[in-house]
């Protein structure tokens, strides 16, 4: 029997045990859909509605309609952040493998309370008999099992990727190796997202959608009439770029108290803008604008489908970036230049840098900038119109969130598997306005690391490799290290985390706690 029959027998057989009666299984349940939308290496001030210049509008309505959360956090890398927020679990790196049969995933639990379970975009935790996505938990799935590709053709080889590799695309378990002359990646996520939309609301099934576009994630590759939006609007360069963000981030509220979100210093990766070609810069960032505008227009036709279906405040929407702005290099066999489709680059290190304003660093690392997300969750009758929390989150709280939105259970054993228990904390009560439990959290990407414990921080940054402290009440941008003027406080996070690094399995194979990156 294969694992996902396996796990469709377990799921009919136990669905008294999850709440789910028959009157549910006959679609007459009147449970929220969730739509659960993450967009890939996108930077915390890129939208509208957290300090972008990037026409957003659609994003900037649901804030407007729901919640912004200031302080949620991810993993900082595309990998560890998605199996976090499928399993409500910490990523298990020692193991070489993210996503075990000790673990079940959004999908799986949410199927077994009766959801249409759809993955739309990319899953980028393997495609093998126990990771592909169609195995666990997915009744639908159109996407990218891999990290990155050509947005206009999947097929294309990837110059960057083992020597020219193509890409895994798949539907359901069936893997596509040709595509359509239109076809673009964000506008084919979202068309399979809104088919499955409306084929569950005829059933009258309640529908757990999520939706994982790959945009901004390199290559930048974007329609033409949308990069010419944005064409000289970034001539002043990334500088400029932080202090106006900035700006509009403490005009809105956003930022409650610029003495404790102050404006992070020039980063010593970014080059100064008197020393590069201005209108190439210029061009690339408005490559990487147009990204962003057409995920913003994808989702304004994902919402324009609810409506249209009646399915719109009967739906708890969340929208999320798996880390912060990218520097990446691409790596060797990429060309120079922007798209709209041909050459394969990355945003680069100053726009990589200036997506994530007001915070030093960026994705990988484990300061601000590489691990803080916008969120935004609209529902209405359960969150407030409008509204921010300003407390401490992180997506291992959204397995918890879900299975309490959903009425599911997170189950003991699955599939014959014992089954690791969640690690997060329902955010439902910070819906209504009320703080969240939170624990300690940790994180670990190659030599980076972290762990905060309410107002305090410790973190190593891989290239430096000596511990920092900061205070995020007072200092939200760590700005000012406090190492040496708290050593105690210091010494117990760091052993706080060597603690987490091992209960958690955080560490790669082949290191240890007392090993320095």
């Amino acid at each position: 029997m294969s694992y996902r029959l396996l796990i469709i027998v377990l799921s009919s057989a136990l669905g008294i045990a999850t709440g789910v009666t028959a009157a549910d299984q006959a679609g007459t349940n009147k449970r929220p859909n969730i739509v659960l939308i993450m967009v890939d290496d996108m930077g915390f001030s890129d939208i509208g509605c957290y300090g972008g210049e990037i026409a957003t509008p659609n994003i900037d309505r649901l804030a407007s309609e729901g919640m912004r959360f200031t302080q949620f956090y991810n993993n900082a890398k595309c990998t560890t952040t998605r199996a976090s927020l499928l399993t409500g679990l910490y990523a298990r790196q020692a193991r070489g493998q993210l996503l075990g049969t000790d673990m079940v995933t959004l999908g799986e639990v949410l199927q077994s309370a009766g959801y249409h379970t759809v993955l739309s975009g990319k899953w980028h935790l393997g495609h093998g008999a126990t990771t592909h996505p169609y195995h666990r938990g997915f009744a639908e799935v159109y996407g990218l099992l891999d990290g990155c590709s050509n947005h206009f053709d999947p097929a294309q080889r990837d110059p960057a990727y083992k020597g020219g590799a193509v890409r895994y695309f798949a539907h359901n378990d069936e893997r596509i190796t040709s595509f359509p002359p239109d076809f673009y990646s964000t506008d084919a996520f979202t068309d399979h997202a809104i088919g499955e939309l409306r084929d569950a609301v005829k059933r009258q099934q309640p529908v757990f959608l999520h939706l994982t576009y790959t945009a901004p994630h390199y290559p930048l590759h974007a329609r033409p009439e949308v990069i010419a939006k944005y064409v000289g609007k970034y001539t002043t360069g990334w500088d400029a770029l932080r202090a106006a963000r900035y700006q509009r981030q403490c005009q809105m509220g956003l930022i409650p108290d610029p003495s404790t979100w102050a404006l992070s210093g020039h980063d010593r990766r970014v080059k100064d803008w008197s020393a590069v070609d201005a209108t190439g810069e210029d061009h690339r960032m408005a490559v990487y604008a147009a990204m962003i505008d057409h995920v913003d227009q994808a989702i304004g036709r994902l919402i324009t489908a609810l409506k249209e279906t009646g399915q719109y405040d009967n739906t708890v929407l969340m929208f999320l970036s798996d880390n912060g702005g990218c520097t990446e290099d691409p790596g060797p066999g990429a060309k120079g230049n922007a798209g709209p489709k041909d050459d394969y680059v990355c945003v680069g290190a100053g726009w990589g840098w200036a997506a994530n304003a007001p915070f030093c660093r960026y994705k990988s690392w484990i300061h601000e900038g590489g691990i803080s997300t916008p969120l935004i969750v609209r529902w209405p009758g359960q969150v407030q119109a409008g509204s921010y929390h300003r407390g401490v989150g992180h997506i291992i709280d959204l397995m918890p969130t879900l299975v309490e939105i959903g009425a599911a259970t997170y189950p003991t054993t699955f599939a014959k598997q014992q089954i690791l228990p969640m690690e997060g904390h329902s955010l439902v009560p910070a819906f209504r306005g009320q703080p969240p439990t939170v624990a300690p959290l940790g994180w670990m990407w190659e030599g980076s690391r972290g762990l905060r414990d309410g107002r305090y921080k410790a973190v190593m940054a891989g290239d430096v490799k000596r511990w920092e402290l900061y205070d995020l009440e007072a200092d939200r941008s760590e700005t000012h290290d406090l190492a040496t003027e708290k050593p105690q406080v210091l010494a117990r996070l760091v052993a706080d985390w060597k603690a987490w690094a091992e209960r958690t399995d955080s560490l790669p194979r082949g290191k240890t706690t007392d090993q320095e990156p």
